[in-house]
């Protein structure tokens, strides 16, 4: 059973800078893809990023050039750089990972979950 830990979220200003982390454990040879989502408050669940096996990595459009996606050598833990931050962009952010499978944006594709951080951006 896969589990994944987020940290790293809080609060930061309009434009400033802010990194998630996503560590994975438990099985993490077969996971194929992880990736980030977000839910602002009643709003649905967005996609964000998403990194697969190979390093390919990515984006929702109103995150390229702004979010970087990456891991550590080991690919058990993905890094979420997020720059140019703005208030649009506070929710809850939660870290995926998907089983065996080819790179995906959508949610039902993912098959473990982290419990989330919150990531503010005041104005």
């Amino acid at each position: 059973q896969v589990q994944l830990v987020e940290s790293g979220g809080g609060l930061v200003q309009a434009g400033g800078s802010l990194r998630v982390s996503c560590a994975a454990s438990g099985g993490t040879f077969d996971i194929a893809v992880m990736g980030w989502f977000r839910q602002a408050p009643d709003k649905e669940l967005e996609f964000v990023a998403a990194i697969g096996r190979s390093g390919a990595t990515t984006y929702a459009d109103s995150m390229k050039g702004r979010f970087t996606l990456s891991r550590d050598n080991r690919k058990t833990t993905v890094y979420l750089q997020m720059n140019s931050l703005k208030p649009e962009d506070t929710a809850v952010y939660y870290c995926a990972a998907r089983r065996w499978g080819t790179m995906s944006g959508f949610a039902k594709d993912f098959n473990y979950w982290g419990q989330g951080t919150q990531v503010t951006v005041s104005s």
